[in-house]
C-alpha cells in the first residue's frame, strides 16, 4: 500500500515538471523585445483606467443596464436548462455505467464521448454565428448556441465524475440483485450529485459571460451595449455595463456558495428545508425566461423551421461541405500546412494563458479560502486573514466576470496584435476561474491532518507544501487540464480582435464568405480538443 502511494507522489511530481516544461516551451512563440508594446498604448490605458473609476451612472444607462442584464439572464438561464438535459443523458451514456459488457461500454464510451467532444470543441460565439447565418437573428441562436457546447463540457464532466465513484458501494448493490437503472440512480448518482450541482452552478456562471458575448454576432444583451461603448470609445460607459454583468455574476456566485453549502451540510433537517427554496428558484427562473422568449420577444420555435431559414440553412450548410466548390480548402495541401502552422500558435498560445492563470492562481489560492479565514483548517485566526479573503475574491470575481474578448479588446489597445496579448487576455479571466475552485477544493478537504501538523509545530509553509498540497494536488491538475480544454476553444474569441492563432483566420474566412476554409479551420480546432482529451484522460489516470 506505501509503494502504491509512493508511485502515484512520483507520478504527480514528474507530471507537475512535466506541465512546467511544457509552460517554459510556450514562452519561446513570442519574441521579448519593445516591439510587442504600442507606441501609442499608455494614453489609451489611462483613460480606460479612467472609466473604470468613474463609470456613466446616469439613469438612462442604469435602465439600459437592467434590461441588457435581463436579456442576458434569459439567455443564461434557457440555454442552460437544455444544457443540463443534453449532459445528463449522454453524460451517462458516456460514462458506460449502463453497459452490461466490457466491450459495449467501450463502444458507449468511444461513441459518446466523440459526441461530446465535437458539441464542446466548438466555442458558443462560433455556434451563435452558424446559427445565426442560418436561421437569423432569433433569440433561439443564442440559446442553442449555449445550449450545445455547454451540454458538452457538463457532459464530460458528469461522465468522469461517474466513472470516479468507487466500486465498494456499487458491487454491493450488484451483488444484492440490483439492476443498471437501480444501481445508477441509488449508487452512482447519490455519491456525485453534490458535486454534479456545484460544478453546473459554476457552469451556469460561465454561460452569463457567453450570453453576454453573443452580442458580437448580432444578438442583443450586455455584450451589445459593451460593443457600442467601445466602438464609441465611451470607456465609462463601457465599465458601467461591466458592472452589471459583475452584479450578475456575483448573486450567481452566492447563489452557488449557498447550494455548495445546502449539499455538504450534515444536519439534514437544514439541508433539506433551505434545499427548496434553491429548488423553487431553479423552476421560477426556467419558466420565466422560456415565457419571456416566447411574449416578450415573440419568439416562435416553429418558425425555425420555415421555408425561407431552411433554405438559408441549407445553402449555409451546402457551402460549408464544399458542395459545388471546385477546390474546397479542406482538400488543399497548402491550406492544410497554413492551417495546421496557426494551430500549432494556438496551442502555444493556450498554454501560455493556463501558465499565467495557474502562476496568479497558486499565488493567492490559500489566502482565499474560507477555511483559511476563520481558521478551521489550520486552527489560527489572524486578524488579517478575513480583509484579505475578501480582497482576493472580489479580485476572483472581477477577474472571471469580465469576458475573454472584452479584456481582449482592451488589451490589445497595449500590445501588438499577435499571441501575447491573446495569452494575457485568457489568463486574466481564468485566473478567477481557477482561484475559485482551487479554493473551494481546500474548503471541502479534511481539516484533522492540517490540524495535526500545525499542532506539533509546522508553519504555514510546511502545513501547505506537506498536508495540503499533497492532498488537493489532484483536483488542482484536474481543474488545470479542465480550464486548458476550455481556453483552446476560446482561442478562438480573442483571434477576433487580432490575438493571433486559428480565430484571426477564422475572422477573415468568414468576412471573405470562405466557407470551405471555415470548415478546415473546425477541423483544426477538433483536432486541438482530441489532444487536449487525451492528455486530460492520461493525466486524470496519473494522478489517481
Amino acid at each position: 500500500m506505501r509503494l502504491d502511494r509512493l508511485f502515484r507522489l512520483h507520478n504527480r511530481f514528474f507530471l507537475s515538471l512535466l506541465l512546467i516544461a511544457i509552460f517554459v516551451w510556450s514562452l519561446f512563440a513570442i519574441q521579448w523585445n519593445a516591439d510587442l508594446f504600442h507606441s501609442g498604448g499608455i494614453p489609451t490605458l489611462i483613460q480606460i483606467f479612467e472609466g473604470l473609476f468613474h463609470p456613466d451612472l446616469s439613469p438612462e444607462v442604469l435602465l439600459l443596464g437592467l434590461q441588457s442584464s435581463w436579456i442576458t439572464l434569459v439567455y443564461a438561464v434557457a440555454g442552460m436548462s437544455l444544457a443540463i438535459l443534453y449532459a445528463f443523458v449522454v453524460g451517462i451514456l458516456a460514462s458506460g455505467v449502463l453497459s452490461s459488457s466490457k466491450t459495449s461500454k467501450w463502444i458507449s464510451k468511444v461513441f459518446f464521448r466523440g459526441i461530446l467532444g465535437f458539441t464542446r470543441s466548438i466555442h458558443e460565439l462560433i455556434w451563435a454565428w452558424l446559427f445565426v447565418a442560418a436561421v437569423g437573428l432569433s433569440p433561439y441562436a443564442a440559446i442553442f448556441a449555449i445550449a450545445i457546447p455547454y451540454g458538452g463540457i457538463l457532459g464530460r464532466i458528469f461522465a468522469d465524475m461517474l466513472n470516479d465513484v468507487s466500486e465498494e458501494p456499487i458491487k454491493a448493490l450488484k451483488s444484492s440483485g440490483a439492476s443498471k437503472l437501480q444501481t445508477l440512480f441509488y449508487g452512482y448518482l447519490p455519491l456525485v450529485w453534490a458535486d454534479m450541482i456545484s460544478y453546473t452552478m459554476y457552469r451556469f456562471e460561465c454561460a452569463i459571460r457567453s450570453s453576454a458575448i453573443m452580442s458580437f454576432v448580432g444578438l442583443g444583451g450586455l455584450g451589445y451595449q459593451i460593443q457600442l461603448a467601445l466602438q464609441d470609445l465611451r470607456y465609462d460607459r463601457v465599465w458601467a455595463f461591466v458592472f452589471f454583468l459583475i452584479v450578475l455574476v456575483i448573486l450567481v456566485d452566492l447563489w452557488s456558495n449557498f447550494v455548495r453549502r445546502v449539499f455538504t451540510e450534515r444536519k439534514k433537517r437544514r439541508g433539506i428545508s433551505t434545499g427548496w427554496y434553491s429548488v423553487i428558484l431553479t423552476f421560477v427562473l426556467i419558466i420565466g425566461s422560456w415565457v419571456y422568449i416566447a411574449l416578450g420577444e415573440n419568439a416562435q420555435f416553429f418558425e425555425l423551421f420555415s421555408d425561407r431559414n431552411l433554405t438559408a440553412a441549407s445553402r449555409f450548410f451546402s457551402g460549408l461541405l464544399g458542395i459545388g466548390i471546385d477546390h474546397p480548402a479542406y482538400l488543399d495541401e497548402k491550406s492544410w500546412a497554413a492551417a495546421l502552422k496557426l494551430t500549432l500558435e494556438t496551442l502555444e498560445m493556450s498554454i501560455m494563458a493556463i501558465g499565467f492563470a495557474t502562476i496568479a492562481a497558486f499565488l493567492t489560492v490559500v489566502p482565499a479560502a474560507r477555511s483559511i479565514a476563520n481558521g478551521k483548517l489550520t486552527g489560527a485566526r489572524k486578524w488579517y486573514n478575513w480583509p484579505l479573503y475578501g480582497v482576493v475574491r472580489l479580485a476572483y470575481i472581477f477577474s472571471r466576470a469580465v469576458p475573454e474578448l472584452v479584456w481582449a479588446m482592451m488589451i490589445i489597445f497595449i500590445f501588438k496584435p499577435g499571441l501575447l496579448p491573446g495569452a494575457i487576455a485568457l489568463a486574466l479571466h481564468n485566473f478567477g476561474i481557477l482561484g475559485k475552485l482551487w479554493a473551494e477544493v481546500i474548503e471541502d478537504m479534511d481539516s484533522r491532518p492540517i490540524r495535526n501538523l500545525a499542532s506539533a509545530g509546522a508553519s504555514k509553509i510546511e502545513s501547505f507544501f506537506y498536508g495540503i498540497l499533497p492532498s488537493v494536488m489532484p483536483r488542482f491538475l484536474t481543474y488545470i487540464l479542465y480550464r486548458w480544454e476550455v481556453i483552446m476553444r476560446t482561442t478562438i474569441v480573442v483571434g477576433f480582435v487580432g490575438a493571433g492563432g486559428l480565430g484571426m483566420n477564422f475572422k477573415l474566412a468568414m468576412s471573405f464568405f470562405d466557407y470551405t476554409q471555415i470548415t478546415l479551420l473546425l477541423l483544426c480546432y477538433m483536432i486541438l480538443v482530441i489532444i487536449a482529451d487525451f492528455a486530460s484522460e492520461s493525466t486524470r489516470k496519473a494522478v489517481k
